[in-house]
């Protein structure tokens, strides 16, 4: 899957971000965020971001991890409206604005940042414009939710055919195992 360069990275720091700062379950245990704080912080070292974090801002940082959860679950359930409604949303409360810019070596494109160049406004506005990119195209219904029992980590579907249903190997395996045990004990 290649929405383009830069968007691809984008998105799958989205999944990362809704990954480590929602509740729910994973890989059939329950995720629960004991500290946003230390959660943010590796979101932020993963994305090649290291910041130091404040509670309130790791608590804001959530509040939009929740808001981009929402916008996986609406295209999952089929309900593209919903998504982009969402995702519309927190493009007008993050204000994104366009900026071309190149570091690390890469060539230019464009990166969105929010008002006030908060670090939630900015990943807010990234994430938002980064699903707004996916959302309006035809390569949607490459957003997901797991759909392992007892998981609800949300995916990118990168795979070449667009089949995945699964947030990772190990849940994949785990309904397969699953699957197996229970026809050998029909036989």
């Amino acid at each position: 899957m290649n929405f383009n360069s830069h968007t691809d990275g984008v998105v799958a720091d989205t999944v990362a971000l809704v990954n480590a700062l929602t509740e729910g379950e994973s890989r059939g245990r329950p995720h629960t965020v004991p500290d946003a704080v230390a959660a943010g912080e590796a979101f932020l070292e993963r994305a090649g971001w290291p910041r130091r974090l404040t509670a309130e801002q790791a608590a804001e940082l959530a509040a939009v991890a929740r808001e981009l959860r929402a916008v996986f679950e609406a295209v999952t359930a089929s309900d593209l409206d919903a998504a982009a409604e969402r995702v519309n949303r927190l493009l007008e409360e993050t204000q994104a604005r366009p900026r071309l810019e190149r570091h690390d070596g890469e060539p230019w494109h464009v990166h969105f940042h929010g008002v006030g160049d908060t670090i939630t406004a900015d990943w807010g506005a990234s994430c938002a414009t980064g699903l707004a990119v996916v959302l309006g195209g035809e390569l949607y219904d490459r957003l997901g939710v797991c759909t392992a029992p007892h998981c609800d980590r949300v995916y990118v579907d990168t795979s070449r055919n667009g089949k995945r249903r699964f947030c990772s190997t190990a849940c994949q395996n785990r309904v397969k195992t699953a699957a197996f045990r229970a026809r050998a004990q029909t036989t």
